[in-house]
């Protein structure tokens, strides 16, 4: 009964509804809030409990513990096909279609299992880890008349070596002027979306990598995407005192709250990019034929 109660309460005080204000920040047309709070009563108690577990969960993802599942909260609500928070009806009811679609309880409720699933979808849409699990041959880089230069402005701290594939480098010199265009915050700070790492020489990538130790295919991959000249990593923003690669929790965390970042889960595809789960500032390009460039 109390339970009850204090769902009652929840809904009567909105916290189940996304705002127009809300709505027009994550994207919605103008005028045009999502409404979040119908199916209220069927689907109350995964909403409860969504709304706690969402930042108190423990569990281990990807090794380490974490707690809360936030960080990976902008890419589930573009694969549902809402903005609606965790804590909303909606959001239940769209997290159980998706459960019940790929064979999953239709609970409502997040769990690590669910995850798993949205975690095989996203790697099943980036070709060159396919190309991985199906155990072909790390693929060799391009030429180097394939690859250009990116200009200064488009490089972050001060590094003038980058490269990239040059079909790759248009289509995110089409992202970042739209980004520009659509967020406010990306056109007030040109650092935004300046890349940090694009082509990476596969011979001093793996010097790198024996030299640090940290080729566990979660942080640093021997056979890297980057060595195709595909895969960009962005400035998307960072916690104060930490890397623009920093992969701790409340690192992650910090960039996938950013208006950079939750542009890029919904918009990137539009230009070709695909994102890395375990990575907000690690996106792969994706060729008109379906896989990655030079195949």
């Amino acid at each position: 009964m109390l339970t009850r109660l204090i769902l009652l309460l929840l809904t009567a005080a909105g916290l189940f509804t996304a705002t127009t204000a809300e709505a027009q920040a994550r994207g919605a047309p103008r005028g045009q809030a999502e409404v979040c709070d119908s199916d209220s009563i069927e689907w109350a108690g995964p909403a409860f409990a969504n709304s706690i577990s969402w930042q108190r969960m423990e569990w281990t993802p990807f090794g380490p513990v974490e707690y809360g599942w936030e960080t990976y909260l902008p890419l589930i609500q573009h694969e549902l096909g809402t903005d609606c928070a965790p804590n909303s009806p909606v959001f239940a009811l769209k997290l159980a279609e998706f459960q019940f679609g790929h064979g999953l309880p239709p609970t409502g409720w997040f769990d690590a299992a669910t995850f798993q699933t949205f975690r095989g979808l996203w790697q099943e849409r980036r070709p060159f880890i396919m190309a991985r699990v199906r155990e072909e041959p790390c693929p060799e880089p391009p030429p180097l008349y394939q690859l250009g230069y990116l200009v200064e402005s488009e490089e972050h701290a001060d590094r003038l070596t980058r490269l990239l594939r040059r079909d790759v480098l248009d289509a995110y010199r089409r992202l970042v002027a739209a980004a520009r265009a659509e967020v406010p915050e990306v056109a007030n700070d040109p650092e935004l979306l300046q890349i940090f790492s694009g082509f990476r020489d596969p011979e001093a990538d793996a010097a790198r990598c024996a030299a640090a130790g940290n080729c566990d295919g979660l942080r640093r991959a021997v056979c890297s995407p980057h060595r195709t000249g595909t895969a960009v990593d962005l400035f998307v923003g960072q916690l104060a005192g930490l890397g623009v690669d920093n992969t701790s929790a409340a690192s992650r965390l910090h960039m996938t709250r950013t208006p950079t970042y939750r542009w890029l889960v919904k918009n990137a595809g539009r230009f070709g990019f695909t994102p890395y789960v375990y990575e907000p500032w690690h996106w792969e390009w994706i060729s008109p034929t379906g896989g990655y460039a030079g195949q």
